[in-house]
């Protein structure tokens, strides 16, 4: 790689190799190659082109030349006929056949939808991964009581693993629209200029035949076209994706943000993994900042800017289609997947690497929990004849005086207040406002339901995956 020039941070720095190489341009060449020795194999039957012009074009179909194309390509303004000369100029029995009744998209398009439903396959089966790293959490830690915290603030306790579950949760609603956008992510066809099929038609003598002809050449990728489109698929389908990618970026951005919470010092609670060698700061060595979360909240903010984007692009391109969309589409759409990627391994990372603090767990429910019970104690007051008004100032009064003991520093003294006020003994013995102060009774269904997300994990089927053409297996271990 040549680092004396600008390169995006996803050329290099972040998504996968396999994802990078799928949307490099020697992949994208090559990949439209495919599609013009896929139509030519199945014009041959037709007798457009004959076994030796097709044998030439298969033979030279590795000869991926970009300087070669850049250079024609300074010329004439046209990065797919740069290709075309090129490739015409290896293959010379053959080249004189290629492209024979197509326009660029009928290729581009083709290539484009392939890539992404290659690129979805990696990353629906790395967000599964990702959801069996939380199924062990949740299973692991259903019982482990703690702290909820609402407006930031103790709230009731809950459970470690039904906290897990409710991340798992946002996750698998995003797994159920990554189907369905690899189901709905149709390609153009091969249809000529406006989508009518005229050139195919023409070429094939006005039978209908180029629909066999287009479903031939399709199958070969493992893709599907829809019964009307333009010069292009329709635009919608790419928002449908970024909006889909950006519903990842925020379940994982909500889980990266909580873990940032509860890792400071205040909590305490969880914290990522942080190597022995790591540095955590360049002027402050003791720092243990949790830049891998951060990163993810970093990385996240840029998918819903994509998807807006696409929106742009679905909104405004006008009648049978117009060009602003082609040059922002190179940046977004391969850029969205890679940030996913990215996004997926860097919280596998944390889940898989996740440090709990039990002891500080626990501590924070002897600290907080008991107040969650003030609601208990007013119920049992107000039932034993209590006037609910006067039962809920008293509590509150009293709950103020044990927030005043935690700021000085002391321990919660709330159950030991409650159990001596004489309004509330009056109606209830002490022994049972104590209990009605154990946070450990006060979790209902926590753990139950943590586990019933757990299972839900692991019923998934396997994400959908694409057929890889034999050439691109091929090129892809080569490279």
């Amino acid at each position: 790689m040549d680092h004396s020039s600008y390169a995006s941070p996803f050329s290099w720095r972040y998504g996968r190799k396999d994802v990078r190489s799928l949307f490099s341009e020697r992949t994208r060449r090559r990949l439209w190659r495919e599609v013009w020795i896929a139509l030519a194999q199945a014009q041959s039957k037709h007798g457009f082109v004959s076994e030796a012009e097709l044998a030439d074009l298969r033979a030279h179909a590795d000869e991926i030349d970009i300087e070669a194309a850049l250079e024609i390509e300074r010329s004439i303004h046209h990065d797919l006929m740069a290709e075309i000369r090129v490739y015409a100029s290896q293959a010379r029995i053959g080249g004189g056949k290629l492209h024979l009744g197509a326009t660029s998209m009928d290729i581009e398009d083709t290539v484009e939808t392939y890539r992404i439903r290659r690129a979805l396959s990696s990353i629906g089966e790395r967000l599964h991964e990702l959801l069996a790293a939380f199924a062990e959490r949740i299973e692991a830690q259903a019982d482990r009581l703690c702290m909820a915290f609402t407006h930031l603030q103790p709230a009731e306790p809950t459970t470690l693993g039904y906290r897990f579950a409710i991340y798992a949760q946002d996750l698998l609603i995003d797994d159920a629209n990554l189907r369905h956008v690899f189901a709905q992510m149709t390609t153009k066809g091969l249809r000529g200029a406006v989508g009518t099929s005229a050139s195919y038609e023409q070429l094939l003598g006005g039978t209908g035949a180029s629909i066999d002809l287009e479903r031939e050449v399709l199958e070969h990728f493992g893709l599907e076209a829809r019964a009307a489109s333009t010069q292009t698929y329709t635009r919608k389908l790419d928002y449908l994706l970024l909006a889909a990618l950006a519903g990842i970026g925020t379940s994982l951005s909500k889980f990266a943000a909580d873990i940032r919470i509860l890792s400071a010092p205040p909590f305490g609670e969880l914290a990522e993994p942080f190597g022995s060698a790591q540095v955590g700061s360049s002027a402050m060595p003791f720092k243990r900042n949790p830049i891998l979360c951060e990163r993810i909240d970093s990385l996240a903010r840029l998918l819903p800017a994509y998807a807006d984007v696409a929106w742009q692009n679905a909104a405004t391109n006008y009648l049978e289609r117009t060009l602003d969309d082609s040059a922002n589409r190179r940046t977004t759409i391969p850029e969205a997947l890679l940030c996913v990627d990215e996004l997926l391994s860097l919280a596998l990372r944390v889940v898989r690497g996740l440090r709990i603090d039990e002891r500080r767990i626990a501590q924070n429910v002897r600290t907080y929990g008991p107040f969650a019970g003030t609601e208990r104690v007013m119920m049992e007051a107000a039932r034993a004849g209590g006037d609910r008004q006067e039962l809920h100032e008293t509590l509150r009064g009293r709950a103020m005086e044990a927030w005043d003991a935690l700021a000085r520093g002391e321990d919660n003294p709330l159950a030991g207040v409650l159990a001596g006020d004489p309004a509330l003994t009056a109606l209830i013995d002490p022994a049972e406002i104590r209990r009605s102060l154990d946070p450990t009774g006060h979790v209902g269904l926590a753990a139950r339901r943590a586990r019933m997300v757990a299972a839900q994990i692991a019923a998934l089927p396997d994400f959908p995956k694409q057929r890889i053409v034999a050439e691109h297996r091929a090129e892809e271990e080569r490279g």
